[in-house]
């Protein structure tokens, strides 16, 4: 079995009165929200489809039915959580995230790093673990209409044991040079 393994998750809800507007467990200003069983959080359903995908745990839906009444309004951090947790009990560690919201209005970008501080503390990552991107649609479906707002994300995840140890500069450069020592001393033997 490879030692990593990447799942893709896509999602969409359209746009209604009466909702707020969340994206990544951020609240963004907005005089629209997204219609969902759950708050509707395109971007956090995506990444955590991603996540299933890449653990071989089937979907978002097949864990949190949108039938099942426990999920009406819920936060989608806590299908996010549950799914890291399910990771972690198999021997995952979330090695990345990739993310795009497709949305052509409001304006993502100064949302963007309260997104990505949410969603790595909601993961146990680094922020730098996570990437996020906005893209509009160029005025095309639904999307690009302003009617829905649309997220994609991949996720790489590793077995736990393969994802090097974090060594500092300083680190790195010992371990190169002990290395250079043994093997110079394998070439004069």
């Amino acid at each position: 079995m490879s030692q990593f393994r990447v799942g893709i998750g896509n999602d969409i809800h359209r746009l209604v009165e009466g909702r707020k507007l969340i994206l990544g467990g951020v609240e963004i200003p907005y005089d629209r929200g997204l219609l969902g069983h759950s708050d509707g959080d395109s971007l956090t359903h995506a990444i955590t489809d991603a996540l299933l995908g890449a653990a071989s745990l089937g979907d978002i839906g097949s864990h949190f039915s949108d039938k099942d009444p426990r999920w009406a309004g819920a936060d989608s951090f806590v299908f996010l959580r549950h799914v890291r947790g399910l990771l972690e009990e198999r021997g995952f560690e979330i090695a990345n995230i990739d993310a795009t919201i497709l949305a052509e209005r409001p304006k993502m970008a100064p949302h963007i790093p309260a997104m990505k501080a949410r969603l790595a503390e909601a993961m146990e990552i680094e922020q730098s673990q996570i990437n996020i991107k906005a893209k509009t649609n160029e005025g095309l479906d639904a999307i690009g209409c302003g009617d829905a707002i649309g997220a994609q994300a991949v996720a790489l995840i590793a077995v736990a044991d393969s994802i090097p140890a974090k060594l500092s500069v300083d680190e790195e450069l010992e371990m190169i040079e002990e290395m250079i020592l043994e093997f110079d001393k394998r070439e004069v033997s």
